[in-house]
């Protein structure tokens, strides 16, 4: 009775048992791009991220990429992140989501991109109410499924620049000179955790990690599955098509000169918000029944 009823009112439409807002993504309407790429170690998040953005003007938005540039301009949020990272400590849930919800409020492009964030249901909850608060709802899971022993392989030929994340693969990504940084010349290195044993540990955490977060987007998630990139990013191409109404091309790019002109001017809103990421965790923690209660 009462989910009939909120599916018949306006987008964006309440998810009562999740507490999500999404679009209603229906034939003809055209949204803007709110996406979430899942996938396993070495699944291609970075690779097929990089072509959405070339393709359709999405910004990036890489929690590791976030995490490391924030440690790097000692941001307020980057020193406690900093001293975890420095203890060998995972960072927790409130910092990176401090370091999200920042850039999400300065960032002048309405599509965008997520990966690394959320890895569990709490996470997914959290950045859930951060994301209603902001308006900014996601409309498409994107969950990228390739053969283990493809994975395997691709990790035993990756190499990165450490101090940037540049990632390179023998395969198909070489560096142009041989164990150097294509921008800086540094030398690459193999990251310590790249071997089959470390991947089958890992593998086995992102299966029990992955499980709760397909089911709880269950409603706005596709899962694609192919051996190589190329077979990949055709069909999520055609699932941003088929449910956002956007084709390749449609979106401007934005450069990074323009996302920091808008980044300076709402930089007021910071002072603005009175609900803290400690207060969202709480809320996530109540569902929402008063309405329900009250029919």
């Amino acid at each position: 009775m009462l989910l009939s009823r909120l599916r018949s009112l306006p987008i964006p439409i309440v998810n009562r048992l999740s507490a999500r807002y999404f679009h209603d993504c229906s034939a003809g309407d055209t949204h803007p791009v709110r996406l979430l790429l899942l996938g396993s170690p070495g699944s291609g998040k970075g690779t097929q991220s990089n072509r959405l953005k070339a393709n359709f003007g999405v910004t990036h938005l890489s929690s590791g990429d976030l995490l490391r540039r924030n440690i790097n301009q000692k941001t307020p949020a980057g020193l406690k992140a900093g001293e975890y990272v420095a203890n060998g400590q995972l960072v927790p849930d409130e910092v990176m989501l401090s370091l999200i919800d920042t850039e999400l409020e300065h960032l002048s492009n309405p599509n965008w991109l997520l990966d690394g964030f959320p890895r569990s249901l709490l996470q997914a909850k959290t950045l859930d109410t951060m994301l209603q608060r902001l308006n900014q709802p996601l409309n498409l899971v994107i969950n990228l499924e390739v053969p283990e022993e493809v994975i395997l392989e691709r990790i035993m030929d990756r190499w990165v620049h450490v101090p940037s994340g540049r990632v390179y693969n023998l395969s198909y990504n070489p560096p142009r000179t041989p164990g150097l940084d294509d921008i800086t010349g540094e030398p690459l290195s193999k990251r310590p955790d790249d071997t089959p044993e470390v991947f089958r540990v890992r593998m086995q955490q992102y299966k029990t990690m992955a499980a709760p977060l397909l089911d709880h987007y269950s409603d706005i998630a596709k899962t694609i599955s192919g051996r190589t990139s190329d077979e990949i990013y055709p069909q999520i191409e055609r699932e941003i098509v088929n449910r956002l109404g956007v084709v390749p091309g449609s979106l401007p790019v934005r450069s990074t000169s323009s996302m920091a002109a808008a980044a300076v001017s709402r930089h007021k809103r910071d002072q603005q918000r009175k609900l803290s990421i400690h207060q969202q965790q709480h809320q996530v923690e109540r569902e929402p029944l008063a309405a329900t209660n009250s029919q």
